[in-house]
């Protein structure tokens, strides 16, 4: 017998790329634009050992690139039939242009279709209200709460809100 995944639920509509914008896998030769980014995105950026880790642990991990420029990546691990997004990130230099959504499409996209995931899971900065609207607005929930999570500075650290969505009904 023959088993039959259930209907995605619909994505919120997200914007064509521009030519010559193209998604492509995260490699260790772009990890120079990569930390570049990073470190001017967070007080708190990811290492250039945490993204080779997460390249040969087999993370899905994609670019946007607009010819030779790194505009944003994501980094994702499947566990089961969940994924979990570890790190979205648009440049600053770009950010308010959609490519958020442009990842977070893709991302969705191949946790459904190819992972076959049924959940998609991800913390968010308490204080950052501009991603948590991006997510809610892809359907995501609060679903918890992890005190005390993320380094702010002088050891204080901050709340990371922990947020799910359904793949499928």
């Amino acid at each position: 017998m023959m088993h039959r995944l259930p209907s995605p639920l619909p994505a919120p509509a997200v914007p064509p790329l521009a030519a010559p914008c193209a998604l492509q896998p995260m490699t260790e030769e772009l990890l120079d634009s990569i930390l570049t980014i990073e470190n001017v995105a967070f007080t708190h950026p990811w290492s250039r050992g945490n993204f080779a880790d997460a390249l040969r642990s087999g993370y899905h991990a994609q670019v946007l690139l607009d010819g030779d420029t790194v505009l944003g990546y994501f980094v994702a691990m499947q566990i089961l039939d969940e994924v979990h997004l570890l790190n979205l990130t648009v440049s600053p230099l770009h950010q308010g242009q959609g490519l958020a959504r442009t990842l977070l499409g893709a991302l969705c996209d191949w946790s459904r279709h190819t992972a076959h995931a049924q959940w998609l899971w991800l913390e968010v900065r308490e204080s950052n209200q501009r991603a948590r609207r991006l997510y809610e607005h892809y359907g995501f929930a609060q679903v918890g709460a992890r005190k005390k999570y993320y380094p702010v500075h002088h050891g204080e650290r901050e709340t990371a809100i922990l947020m799910s969505m359904s793949l499928w009904p």
